[in-house]
């Protein structure tokens, strides 16, 4: 049913037709990317599970050139956060790794038009960017540290970007935080204005950075999807009258 559903949100944004979703607008705008760089046209109805997509070429969004890719990476970035950063072990990385790859879930979940192998890429982004910049706490402010403190918020904005269950690795990253914000104020040796260099680095980083991208995924959103569609209803009459096809399109509405 969820390859029914997310299948026909890629739909939407290849006909730029306007819907209401409950999810937020990342993850199906790749689906719908995937589906137009591979050919699909978007025709395809989407009207119950099991049906055949016969002449449609729907492998793009199904998994040829964008899920396949994410879960392929889903071991690698398991492997570095287990090998590089964690366990310093090359056979439990190997394991994990291993696990991961050949996992049933995640075999069977790559291989349908679902959200979950992009939320878990973006999941595994963050905790890996997190873990690196950890890494580099001995030399704070270097190149490498700002690379690894706004990757991970950029990975936290594509998991909340993809899925509201995004928040729990939000919570993860910002419990680190607060924990190394806590051991830099103990540090006598540091003075109060580095450790607000640190203090504004990190919200500039991790809450400026993943707020302007959020907010930028929903302008993408709303600039594709210009024309009427099944969405409409939830939203004010101003905002119908901007799409096109819509009964109050161009229609002058009093504020």
């Amino acid at each position: 049913w969820d390859e029914t559903h997310f299948g026909k949100m890629g739909s939407y944004y290849i006909n730029r037709t306007f819907f209401f979703d409950v999810h937020p607008p990342l993850g199906k705008m790749l689906i719908g990317l995937a589906g137009y760089l591979s050919g699909y046209n978007g025709t395809f109805p989407f009207q119950k599970p099991g049906d055949r997509y016969e002449q449609h070429n729907y492998m793009g969004m199904r998994g040829v050139r964008l899920y396949r890719l994410i879960s392929s990476w889903l071991g690698l970035l398991c492997f570095s956060v287990q090998m590089l950063e964690l366990s310093k072990s090359l056979p439990a990385a190997l394991l994990t790794a291993f696990i991961l790859i050949f996992d049933t879930g995640c075999i069977t979940l790559s291989q349908y038009i679902l959200l979950d192998p992009i939320l878990m890429f973006f999941l595994m982004g963050a905790v890996l960017s997190m873990v690196k910049c950890n890494s580099c706490a001995d030399r704070p402010f270097s190149a490498s540290w700002w690379f690894w403190l706004s990757l991970t918020g950029m990975n936290l904005a594509g998991a909340m970007g993809v899925k509201f269950v995004g928040l729990f690795v939000v919570l993860f990253v910002g419990l680190n935080t607060i924990s190394d914000l806590w051991d830099l104020l103990g540090d006598l040796s540091l003075s109060l204005v580095m450790f607000g260099k640190h203090l504004l680095a990190r919200v500039l980083c991790l809450i400026l950075l993943p707020l302007a991208l959020y907010v930028t995924m929903f302008a993408v959103h709303f600039t594709v999807l210009n024309k009427s569609g099944p969405g409409d209803g939830f939203f004010s009459s101003a905002f119908q009258s901007q799409l096109i096809g819509n009964n109050l399109h161009n229609i002058s509405i009093p504020e």
